[in-house]
């Protein structure tokens, strides 16, 4: 294949260059999608989930997405970060943190049986209401935002101790470490030739960890295989059953919106990325069947609850391979790494600021792909509605500004999709009772 080529999502790929195409997705969302399920044995104080039935379910989640929207929609579904702080707040609140963890999944298991009614109407009753909602003005800042808003996460892997802008600590060797893995990748996307130009972020993770092996003799802690050194070689992954509480139902369910409202950006960016529109075929309402589906068995085996991951938006926009057989070539492996525990392992042994700095790459074209999707639909900022609309949801996503309902936070892109959609349904009642001073854009009326 050329630098230049494409290949398209229905393509398939010979199994030797599949290969270490699926390894760099599943490489991309690693980090994240693990950092879930710790997050929640942090705060509980013991394993109350097991990381390789996240793995597991991950790739089946994937393989189920990807069955239902027909192998039209190329998307990896990882953890949501969405579900971390009512989760969080369930294990706080019974009886013990396992229980806790248990009345979580019953929550989680009823919001993916949320995203599956909101599929069911948006299947009869159609999806024109995205069309007064989510006009380009509002979508493109929101899916701007969703890039911006991830741009925190990949700094603080990138640069700080611990892996977070709080510590306020910058390491140096994590600095070196992640620049060069940025700068490979970099170099890579735009020289690399053949087949090559496809595996850029691959061959950066991979730079990135040997690098960090030399720099471990001179800066011990730079590159951690104990994960590897203590792995068994085959295990079956810990599955736990939900409980259903309602009281933690309600605290859970806010979340839902979240992912609901994270769910359609995504489809509108991994649509802009492969220049088909995903929302039309397969559809919308197929695609949050899929991640309603997948969330539902996760919650009844006892994992986190998925979503289509931004990272892998990322590798596609960045190496112009979109095809569903590399996607669920991916879902493969995670699903066979989490019986094959010292391969999880090595994995899980891939240093922070490695990720950190892929993931500097991938959430900017994330961002910049939302300023594309504003230029293509030739939003005209000349009319007060696209400038006031446009700018609103960006100062309401970046501004730190949020609200509180029940244990949920709104705040950054949800509360700015939120607040958008809000605006935009404002506008259009003022154009029906003919109160806007200005002539309706005729790109609202657009099908999408």
């Amino acid at each position: 294949m050329s630098s230049r080529e494409i290949i398209q999502v229905e393509q398939k790929v010979p199994l030797l260059k599949g290969i270490p195409l699926s390894l760099q997705h599943l490489f991309a969302m690693f980090g994240a999608s693990i950092l879930v399920p710790i997050l929640f044995n942090q705060a509980a104080g013991t394993m109350v989930v097991d990381p390789a039935l996240v793995l597991l379910m991950n790739g089946v989640g994937t393989l189920i997405y990807l069955f239902i929207c027909r192998g039209k929609a190329p998307a990896f579904l990882g953890s949501s970060f969405a579900f971390i702080a009512p989760t969080v707040t369930c294990i706080s609140l019974a009886a013990s943190p396992q229980l806790g963890f248990q009345h979580a999944l019953g929550g989680f298991v009823v919001a993916g049986l949320v995203f599956t009614i909101v599929s069911l109407v948006i299947r009869f009753a159609g999806r024109n209401w995205l069309k007064v909602v989510l006009p380009p003005a509002a979508m493109g800042p929101i899916v701007a935002l969703i890039g911006l808003e991830l741009a925190p996460t990949a700094v603080g892997m990138a640069f700080y101790k611990g892996g977070s802008m709080a510590s306020g600590v910058i390491v140096p060797s994590y600095a070196l470490i992640s620049l060069f893995t940025l700068a490979v990748v970099l170099v890579g996307s735009l020289v690399f030739r053949k087949f090559l130009a496809a595996i850029p972020v691959l061959i950066g993770v991979l730079s990135g960890y040997a690098l960090s092996a030399i720099l471990n003799i001179w800066v011990p802690g730079s590159l951690d295989v104990s994960p590897i050194a203590t792995a068994k070689i085959l295990a079956l992954p810990r599955f736990i059953l939900p409980v259903f509480d309602w009281g933690s139902i309600l605290i859970i369910l806010p979340a839902a919106l979240v992912v609901i409202s994270e769910h359609i950006g995504h489809l509108f960016v991994t649509s802009n990325i492969v220049g088909r529109n995903l929302l039309k075929d397969p559809g919308l309402h197929r695609s949050l069947l899929g991640d309603g589906l997948s969330t539902m068995l996760s919650g009844f085996c006892g994992s986190c609850p998925t979503t289509t991951y931004g990272e892998n938006m990322g590798v596609m926009a960045i190496t112009k391979v979109y095809s569903v057989w590399v996607v669920g070539g991916a879902a493969v492996i995670s699903i066979l790494i989490a019986f094959f525990g010292q391969f999880s392992g090595a994995i899980r042994s891939i240093p922070t600021p490695v990720i950190g700095g892929v993931s500097i790459m991938l959430f900017g074209v994330i961002a910049a792909s939302g300023l594309r999707m504003i230029v293509e639909a030739k939003v005209d900022y000349s009319k007060s509605r696209n400038l006031l609309l446009s700018a609103i949801v960006f100062v309401v996503g970046i501004s730190g500004l949020s609200i509180k309902v029940g244990h949920t936070e709104l705040k950054g892109m949800v509360l700015a999709t939120l607040v958008g959609m809000a605006l935009s349904l404002a506008i259009w009642i003022f154009d029906k009772l003919g109160w806007n001073a200005e002539s309706p854009d005729p790109q609202s009326e657009e099908g999408l």
